[in-house]
């Protein structure tokens, strides 16, 4: 059973569920939690790393749905273990992020736990709304950047080893620049946050669509999660304008597959239960 699947089927009657966001009078109302031991271990990453990165994998929801984010709201489970100066550290991320995106944080929570666990709401305003439902035969696929890195560095990281400070797993790249550019030539868009292909196998089952792959997608790419490039379509005759826009926002574009008839399911390993 996928348990992720079963609970958000039955935790709610509303039909504006299931994208990246909810799209509510012009607003995108998004929450994703960051949780130690689950999305990070202490011993990887620094408080100031934690923090930036929770704040950035919630904005990263709010780009792929052509919002700007204005508003956050955090809720932080702080364990005993904390010092004053380790949870200043873990501020100055949030903070860090929420600087470069122009956005207030204007409250949440904070209780104590046994380890440290946050939630993040981002509240965040579109004209232009992109679903993940939208995505028509015929149509390509892309998505931005280069992917597999963070399936790469979390595996050195279970092994042990160090990764560059660079890597997009302490910090993912968001494409807003692109993103805000493009999304009046796309069909739909999501973040890749599970992994390419979890994402194709949701994108077919919400749209009833196959794939054709124009493209040798390696299992490093196909599988890793956590990147936070975007996945999108478009009517081909778009392509010129996609690949102008993509050099002008200096963000790399895949073009990899065309939606057809049919489904796909996703070989790789589940990040959920």
């Amino acid at each position: 059973m996928n348990k992720e699947k079963f609970f958000i089927k039955n935790i709610s009657n509303s039909k504006i569920i299931g994208d990246d966001g909810a799209y509510i009078d012009g607003f995108v109302y998004s929450q994703d939690a960051f949780f130690e031991n689950v999305h990070f271990k202490k011993e990887w990453m620094n408080y100031e790393q934690i923090g930036n990165k929770a704040m950035l994998v919630n904005i990263s929801d709010a780009v792929s749905m052509n919002a700007v984010p204005l508003y956050a709201l955090i809720t932080a489970a702080i364990p005993p273990s904390m010092s004053e100066a380790e949870i200043l550290q873990l501020q100055k991320g949030l903070k860090k992020a929420a600087r470069k995106y122009n956005i207030q944080i204007i409250g949440g929570d904070t209780i104590a736990n046994t380890k440290l666990d946050l939630s993040i709401t981002i509240i965040s305003k579109t004209d232009k709304p992109i679903y993940r439902k939208g995505l028509k035969k015929g149509q390509l696929l892309a998505y931005t950047g280069t992917l597999g890195s963070s399936l790469r560095d979390l595996n050195a990281l279970f092994a042990g080893e160090s990764v560059s400070s660079n890597s997009k797993f302490y910090a993912p790249k968001l494409r807003d620049a692109f993103m805000y550019e493009a999304a009046e030539y796309m069909s739909f868009c999501m973040d890749i946050s599970d992994g390419l292909h979890k994402e194709l196998e949701r994108v077919s089952e919400i749209n009833g669509v196959g794939y054709e792959f124009l493209k040798a997608i390696s299992k490093d790419a196909a599988c890793s999660g956590e990147e936070y490039e975007l996945l999108f379509g478009f009517d081909e005759a778009d392509l010129p304008k996609i690949m102008e826009i993509s050099k002008k926002a200096k963000t790399k574009i895949t073009v990899f597959a065309r939606a057809v008839k049919g489904s796909f399911v996703c070989g790789c390993k589940e990040w959920h239960f």
